[in-house]
């Protein structure tokens, strides 16, 4: 009884007994080898993927100006207020900083904070000086940092504005790629804004630093991640200094408080029949 398997691959042996025929043959039916095909695949997805890429930063780039240029009047008017303090602050030169550790030339970032602070309250602005500071986490390492805030209470309710000096700085990276940078480089130096405009920057800024790092083989620091970033921008009011005033002020008016004359009852009468004799000595009567 005849196999039919070895009927069927006795066929095509004695129809392809050459291996140029059945490449021949293949290439006939469209097929190739394999090496071709691969290359071609190779080709596409560089395509697809440097396509893709060059897609993300055009969008980040347009995300991140369209979250700069919107803007309120109220924003407007305290990055206004805040340039004009740094213009008089650089045009004298030097901040009057008395802290003993300072080597900044213009002053440290707490001294400018204060000054440029106290020209916003003399403007009219309730500006405060904030320090967030977070505990190390799983996730991210623990730090703090101080920035200046704005509370600005109108009939839409209370708005955080807030004032961060060296804004740019806090996203640079060393080893970044050029679609990096030229993001950067469009950041101001000082930001004044909204809480919720700063926290769509951050949210932008984050994603464009992991697609960075990701192109470049490289791997993500902690303490660029959106959480570490986020915290830098959510502390508190420092203590002022008038809580401790508050409590040495019994002291100041017990001394400042003008002494009473004592006088017993015999010389009570007198005192208000007689007026010119509040000038003498007062009898006590023990």
């Amino acid at each position: 009884m005849v196999n039919f398997q070895e009927l069927i691959f006795g066929f095509l042996e004695d129809e392809f007994e050459d291996s140029s025929e059945i490449s021949s043959y293949s290439s006939s039916l469209g097929f190739d080898d394999g090496e071709n095909v691969d290359e071609e695949n190779d080709e596409n997805i560089s395509f697809n993927i440097e396509h893709s890429n060059k897609a993300f930063w055009e969008s980040q780039e347009d995300l991140l100006k369209a979250t700069l240029f919107r803007t309120t009047s109220i924003e407007t008017k305290i990055r206004q207020a805040t340039k004009e303090a740094l213009r008089e602050i650089n045009s004298a030169g030097t901040v009057n900083c008395i802290c003993p550790r300072n080597t900044a030339v213009h002053g440290c970032r707490n001294c400018t904070q204060k000054e440029i602070s106290g020209r916003l309250q003399n403007a009219g602005y309730n500006c405060v000086i904030c320090m967030s500071k977070w505990r190390h986490s799983p996730e991210i390492p623990s730090g703090k940092h101080s920035y200046m805030e704005v509370n600005n209470t109108s009939g839409k309710g209370e708005m955080k504005i807030i004032i961060e000096l060296n804004f740019r700085a806090q996203f640079e990276m060393a080893k970044a790629n050029e679609e990096y940078d030229r993001l950067i480089n469009q950041l101001p130096e000082v930001f004044v804004g909204k809480f919720s405009r700063l926290q769509n920057l951050i949210k932008i800024l984050c994603a464009a630093s992991k697609k960075c790092m990701k192109e470049k083989k490289m791997h993500m620091a902690p303490w660029r991640k959106h959480k570490y970033m986020l915290a830098k921008w959510q502390g508190s009011p420092e203590a002022k200094p008038a809580v401790l005033l508050a409590v040495a002020s019994p002291v100041r008016e017990l001394v400042e408080r003008p002494i009473r004359s004592r006088s017993s009852m015999l010389t009570f009468d007198l005192l208000e029949n007689f007026p010119g004799l509040q000038s003498t000595t007062m009898i006590r009567v023990v």
